[in-house]
């Protein structure tokens, strides 16, 4: 029976951690935008950055 859910816990587990690396990266995006003088709009876009 362990031999079956193995598959699915590592699609879980990758499917997981690539949601947490967008999350990541997004959150790392807007930090730069912000440290440059942007400000992010509520699509996600920055602007103002010159």
């Amino acid at each position: 029976m362990g031999l079956i859910f193995k598959p699915v816990r590592t699609i879980l587990i990758l499917g997981a951690a690539f949601i947490a690396g967008v999350f990541y990266e997004r959150n790392m995006v807007t930090d730069r935008c912000l440290d440059a003088g942007g400000r992010v709009a509520d699509s996600g876009i920055c602007e103002g950055v010159k």
